[in-house]
């Protein structure tokens, strides 16, 4: 019996850990770096020791919290493309990346400062956005929806590009313009 791996959670640890990273998400997305673990724990609706049993440290939280919104996002891909047209999911989804740049661009400080100790906290995050990004136009490019001639990199350079200029709460209509700007762009031609 190996008892190197990790026990599964139950569902209420599951629950209570899945509440910490959303509220660590508002929180450093709003407060920056500064953010008090114990207001994470208060957002989130739990006490600061089932916090600390969950995230030893802020660096663990600030890590975790990143990779949740990179599994949310990519995450989404199956569901959207289930509800909507291809292209509807597609542009849902452009949406749901603007979203996770938002929270990642809150988390930018503390997440500069984990690299700097050496360690990754991005880890496979832009080859999970490409695949979810390549399985969206996949999907656009069967249904005959989207243009073939642009790869999935260059949908994810300009949604980077979008993203990182216009990520502010305030620009939120200028970005959305711009990504339907994006998109028009990248429907196929009659």
């Amino acid at each position: 019996m190996n008892t190197d791996a990790p026990r599964p959670l139950r569902a209420d640890a599951r629950r209570n850990r899945d509440k910490i990273l959303t509220a660590a998400v508002r929180v450093f997305t709003e407060e920056g770096l500064d953010a008090h673990l114990e207001r994470i724990a208060k957002v989130a609706g739990v006490g600061s020791a089932t916090l600390y049993r969950n995230f030893p440290t802020r660096d663990a939280l600030i890590e975790a919290a990143y990779r949740n919104e990179v599994a949310q996002l990519c995450d989404a891909v199956p569901g959207l493309l289930a509800a909507k047209p291809p292209f509807e999911a597609l542009r849902a989804w452009t949406r749901l990346f603007l979203d996770y740049v938002t929270a990642k661009l809150g988390m930018a400080e503390a997440l500069r400062a984990i690299a700097a100790t050496g360690e990754n906290p991005y880890g496979h995050s832009r080859e999970m956005i490409e695949a979810a990004t390549t399985a969206l136009m996949d999907a656009c490019a069967a249904a005959g929806t989207i243009r073939t001639d642009i790869s999935p990199s260059d949908l994810f350079a300009a949604l980077a590009g979008i993203a990182l200029t216009s990520a502010r709460p305030a620009q939120r209509e200028q970005a959305e313009r711009l990504l339907d700007l994006t998109l028009d762009g990248l429907a196929a031609r009659s």
